[in-house]
């Protein structure tokens, strides 16, 4: 008996330490030593905080601007930030190519936690990563100058078409817009500048972008949407965040269920 309370003794003696040091290399704060042992359990490129890897621009889902320290914003953005929050950490973003994201290579690679970049859930996709829950339902859309006389998907032959490389609306546009040259860009930022040069006739692609551009030039408009069945989901490297893709799940729960989500929806796809 005597032996044993000496050993209990011992323990608590190092457990005490243990916890004076743990809480000296937290800064003395309960939340900072939390969100480093999150960070860790998580298995994050950056203990403590949630990088997040996105094509940039593509309002608005991700774009240049607002406060949060990142340097961007949009719905993607936002979003993620609120599921960081909830699970303590801080968010980092880095732009990176869509191709490269969509194919799982930047992720495997490390360089971030998790793409965030309006990407669709397909089962093609599923091969090289995995998938959140859905956080956003979309339809894909043409738009073409006002002035064009394109009526529809059917009047596109012989019409340069711009397209997203690698992107549902690009698979979308082989299969339905017959006879149309189809002109591959690597994102938004590209296709926008050269529908405005008169390089293309129209830009295919996802419908809340596309009505961006209609409500910033009259000089254009969306004279198609397509349903097609699109969530978009936040994509990990495959096989490789386990816990963080659990987690990030449960936020997103926490985040509908308190309506927030849709708070941050209303701010950018609700007409003001």
């Amino acid at each position: 008996m005597e032996r044993r309370s000496k050993i209990a003794y011992g323990l608590a003696l190092v457990a005490a330490a243990t916890l004076a040091l743990a809480g000296c290399s937290g800064g003395g704060t309960p939340d900072a030593g939390a969100t480093t042992a999150a960070g860790n359990d998580y298995g994050l490129v950056e203990a403590g905080t949630l990088t997040v890897c996105s094509d940039i621009p593509y309002p608005p889902f991700e774009f240049e601007g607002g406060d949060n320290g990142t340097g961007y914003t949009g719905f993607d953005i936002d979003m993620l930030g609120a599921v960081a929050k909830k699970l303590d950490l801080k968010l980092s973003v880095q732009d990176v190519g869509f191709d490269a994201l969509q194919s799982g290579t930047t992720l495997q690679s490390g360089t971030c936690d998790v793409g965030a970049s309006a990407m669709t859930i397909t089962e093609d996709r599923k091969k090289n990563l995995d998938f959140s829950d859905p956080y956003y339902d979309s339809l894909q859309s043409l738009l073409v100058k006002t002035d064009s006389g394109i009526k529809d998907i059917n009047g596109l032959s012989g019409k340069n078409v711009g397209v997203q490389q690698g992107t549902t609306g690009e698979n979308y546009a082989k299969e339905h817009a017959k006879g149309a040259n189809l002109v591959q860009y690597p994102s938004d930022g590209e296709l926008w500048p050269a529908m405005q040069a008169g390089q293309i006739d129209a830009i295919l692609q996802d419908q809340p972008v596309n009505f961006e551009h209609e409500k910033a030039d009259k000089s254009y408009k969306i004279v198609e949407t397509y349903k097609t069945n699109e969530s978009y989901g936040f994509a990990f490297a495959k096989g490789q965040k386990d816990a963080l893709l659990k987690a990030v799940n449960g936020a997103l729960k926490d985040l509908k269920d308190s309506g927030e989500s849709k708070k941050i929806y209303d701010t950018y796809f609700t007409a003001k």
